[in-house]
């Protein structure tokens, strides 16, 4: 008999690293550079079975699917059509599932807006900002960019009343135009927004490519975001920032649930398209495979040797991080942007300087914030 997890949460890659744009800075086209074999392909409808079948007769609580690529539409429609059969077939025992999907939105139509709304899938849309900034870097093949088809799929989700928010990889650009993005944003009725730092290739030195971000410029970034989003909260308009949002739960003593917020690492379940398992979406690399589903159970996975290897070292405090008065807030980061390791040793996070800062900028309305939040924004005084 399987052993109970606990709740699952499922990163799935559905067609492995294949995509439809070029992006520049993607960090999945990077990481899959540096294994043994690029591609895993599509899944096939037996590893798809066998996933919906481990993971529902595994879960206690709960079970997420989170599609990402690549770019996981190109899987097509019927792919998730077939994923809920199997669902309805495998789900004995009725826990909640949850569906979640990450797009670049280029192959987004009326079907899958309907499909998404349907079946209740949160999206997350891959959208830059404006078009001079999300052209820059996510282009196709043909070297076309792909902003008016991303528009385009955010009209389509918001008529067909879909849950999503826009993703937006932060570069040395966004921070030059952070202000005309955010506006963009706004009056695109887009207030679900996530901002994530661009990642320089595995193993390189940092600050190299032409996209990259310093930690003097993402600090600069945090805090003119910072100011738009709390002087609109101040008047009761509320945009919603992943990252203001888990820092304000962390005021009040709540967890962060982003796992780069945490302190640690966890070990994940990020699921390429033949069925191995690795820990997380950063490091599906040969090193840190966990197993193959069908083979193990994810507890079984969780507990075992090549677990143990990728968490421990995030385990390890920097010395400076201890006595650190934001180091409450902070908690060291995300363990990518603590690589390279020297002697099996993580580094300080790269972004430390930008953290510190941000934190030193914004602490005080920070903690505004969080109570604003927690009890109710400030009446518009805005006519």
């Amino acid at each position: 008999m399987r052993q109970n997890t606990g709740p699952l949460m499922l990163l799935v890659k559905p067609v492995s690293g294949s995509c439809d744009l070029r992006c520049r800075y993607c960090f999945y086209a990077d990481e899959a550079q540096k294994r043994g074999r690029a591609s895993y392909g599509r899944m096939s409808a037996e590893t798809l079975e066998l996933l919906v079948r481990e993971a529902l007769s595994q879960a206690a609580g709960g079970c997420t699917f989170a599609f990402q690529g690549g770019e996981p539409t190109l899987a097509g429609l019927d792919f998730y059509e077939k994923l809920l059969e199997l669902e309805k077939r495998y789900n004995r025992r009725h826990i909640p599932v949850q569906y979640a999907i990450q797009t670049n939105g280029c192959s987004l139509d009326r079907d899958w807006a309907a499909f998404f709304a349907r079946n209740r899938f949160l999206v997350g849309l891959s959208l830059d900002g404006t078009r001079e900034v999300h052209d820059a870097y996510r282009r196709d093949a043909a070297g076309e960019g792909s902003f008016q088809r991303v528009q385009r799929a955010a009209q389509l989700l918001q008529q067909a009343g879909v849950d999503f928010n826009v993703l937006t990889v932060v570069t040395n650009q966004t921070v030059r135009s952070i202000g005309k993005i955010y506006g963009y944003f706004k009056r695109s009725g887009l207030r679900y927004q996530q901002y994530i730092p661009c990642l320089d290739p595995l193993g390189e030195e940092r600050g190299q490519t032409e996209y990259a971000l310093t930690p003097e410029a993402y600090g600069e970034f945090l805090c003119r975001l910072f100011d738009l989003w709390y002087a609109d909260l101040s008047h009761g308009d509320y945009v919603y920032i992943r990252y203001f949002e888990n820092l304000a739960a962390m005021l009040l003593g709540r967890p962060p649930e982003s796992c780069g917020m945490s302190g640690q690492c966890a070990c994940g379940f990020t699921v390429e398209a033949d069925g191995s398992v690795y820990p997380c979406d950063f490091y599906v690399l040969d090193p840190y495979l966990l197993g193959h589903i069908g083979e193990q159970s994810f507890a079984g996975m969780a507990a075992g040797e090549a677990a143990r290897a990728f968490v421990e070292p995030s385990r390890l405090v920097d010395e400076k991080c201890r006595s650190c008065r934001w180091g409450a807030l902070c908690r060291g980061g995300c363990r990518r942007d603590r690589e390279p390791a020297v002697d099996g040793v993580l580094q300080r996070n790269y972004f430390c300087p930008a953290f510190e800062r941000f934190f030193g900028y914004a602490a005080s309305r920070l903690r505004q914030a969080a109570v604003w939040l927690s009890t109710g924004l400030p009446r518009s005084g805005r006519s």
